[in-house]
């Protein structure tokens, strides 16, 4: 090799460097032009929502306007103080919850059976159980008013949370199977032989270690709960009528208040909007696990 051709191999690396730096560097505003659009088009509903919640019914339907011109919290106010708004929420809160805390009892003794044990049919009886969840809401509505009528619990905060569990229920084993199988069996030998006995073991030691995946398997049924509206309008009238069902019914002798339905909107992403926040750490687990 010459002289010059030595001379000049630092000037070519040099230029290949910066062609590369070049490149990665229209890449990286590529990425960050598509995630920039993909938000704006995720984020337009709600700020139109959010929009329409301050304006008055006049001015929503008098024409198009990007934000309120006449600012008012009329209709939060109205949600707040209006029992049969506010109290939509209060009963979507409750039954949510009963069914989160029912389908994570059942789930996690199921789930781990799944994981630890061999039986005859386990696969045919794990892919039945996901059968379940793949079926619509509206297949079972008349079963179950028909079955909460006879027995008295129709209208009651039990009936939906009992009725989200059919499909809740799947879902959590599925997401719980995944975690519990990532945690070696030798835990639970060793934990037998310094004398644990299995509920303490349980809840002890094995639970700490799927914390993760409970707080996903609650996630995702505290998300299909909180949004699901067939069985919950179909299961409730008066007394335990939820926040979904509420907003359905809004049309008065006046016509449609645009204005407190979107406040109700706005509102009703509030709590989803707090659990993804609170849970994020363990979803973002879930997808490295392959179970979410």
């Amino acid at each position: 090799m010459t002289d010059a051709a030595q001379n000049r191999l630092p000037g070519d690396l040099t230029v290949a460097r910066a062609k590369a730096n070049r490149q990665r560097g229209v890449r990286l505003n590529g990425s960050a032009v598509v995630m920039t659009l993909y938000l704006l088009f995720m984020l337009v509903p709600i700020y139109w929502l959010l929009n329409m919640s301050l304006k008055t019914n006049t001015e929503i339907l008098s024409g198009f306007s990007l934000w309120p011109r006449d600012l008012t919290f009329a209709n939060y106010t109205t949600i707040l103080t209006d029992p049969t708004w506010y109290m939509g929420y209060v009963n979507s809160i409750i039954y949510v919850t009963m069914n989160t805390v029912l389908s994570l009892a059942v789930a996690l003794p199921a789930a781990y059976a799944f994981s630890r044990y061999s039986f005859m049919g386990d696969k045919h009886l794990f892919f039945w159980l996901l059968t379940n969840r793949m079926a619509p809401p509206a297949v079972f509505a008349l079963p179950f008013f028909q079955l909460y009528s006879s027995v008295g619990l129709f209208d009651t905060h039990i009936a939906v949370a009992l009725a989200h569990t059919l499909f809740n229920v799947p879902l959590a084993v599925w997401i719980l199977e995944g975690f519990m199988r990532g945690v070696p069996k030798e835990i639970d030998e060793t934990a037998y032989l310094d004398g644990y006995s299995f509920p303490r073991f349980f809840i002890r030691i094995f639970t700490p270690l799927i914390a993760s995946g409970i707080g996903v398997a609650a996630f995702f049924c505290f998300m299909f709960s909180w949004v699901e509206l067939l069985l919950s309008r179909t299961l409730t009238s008066v007394d335990a009528k939820p926040i979904a069902a509420t907003m359905t019914r809004t049309v008065s002798a006046s016509g449609m208040d645009w204005g407190v339905l979107a406040a109700a909107g706005i509102l009703t992403i509030v709590p989803g909007a707090l659990v993804i926040y609170f849970v994020r750490n363990y979803i973002a687990k879930g997808f490295a696990l392959g179970r979410v």
